[in-house]
């Protein structure tokens, strides 16, 4: 973690320079493989830190606590400092920071039992073969229940996407929520 902290990799190509925003334990047992850090996350040092993160709370019956509780779960973005803001929402993750960072840091993190896959970017690294888009990824999400669980990204900006696709926090939310639960009593355990 000091390593990553101290990185300068892509210093040259952010706006806001580099903060990496990262929570990581070796006896997490939920990762949430994430796109990367927002703004307001980038400000405060704390991953989603937002409104981005009171949805992934809510859908995962969480509260801050125990969201915050690195010992349950892990925050691994694809890129670890914020890429600033583009055209519709902020830029992609930075290219450089999985191909150093993400295999040593995944290794460390041997006790995870779920993994939820945020958004397209990390969808392309941890459900490469997933081909369809990210639509019907989550659509299909029982195709790789109960180890992962594709989600959308719960941004504000994917207000539209959740309203055009109703099914999603009828359908998928509850029972990820009682999949969270089932996994946070075992690690009380």
């Amino acid at each position: 973690m000091r390593d990553i902290r101290a990185c300068r990799l892509c210093a040259g190509h952010l706006a806001h320079g580099p903060r990496p925003v990262v929570q990581v334990h070796p006896g997490a047992r939920i990762l949430v493989a994430a796109q990367a850090p927002g703004r307001k996350a980038h400000e405060s040092g704390v991953p989603f830190d937002d409104a981005s993160g009171e949805r992934l709370r809510r859908w995962l019956g969480l509260d801050r606590e125990r969201f915050y509780d690195a010992t349950l779960l892990a925050i691994v973005p694809m890129g670890f400092c914020y890429p600033g803001q583009g055209e519709s929402g902020d830029r992609p993750p930075r290219p450089e920071c999985a191909p150093r960072w993400r295999a040593p840091l995944l290794a460390s993190l041997s006790r995870v039992e779920l993994t939820l896959v945020i958004g397209q970017y990390a969808m392309g690294y941890h459900l490469a073969r997933e081909k369809r888009g990210l639509t019907e990824a989550v659509r299909d999400w029982r195709r790789h229940w109960p180890d992962v669980v594709p989600l959308p990204h719960p941004s504000p900006t994917n207000n539209r996407w959740l309203a055009k696709n109703r099914w999603f926090e009828a359908e998928v939310v509850p029972l990820l929520q009682a999949r969270v639960a089932e996994v946070v009593r075992r690690s009380r355990g």
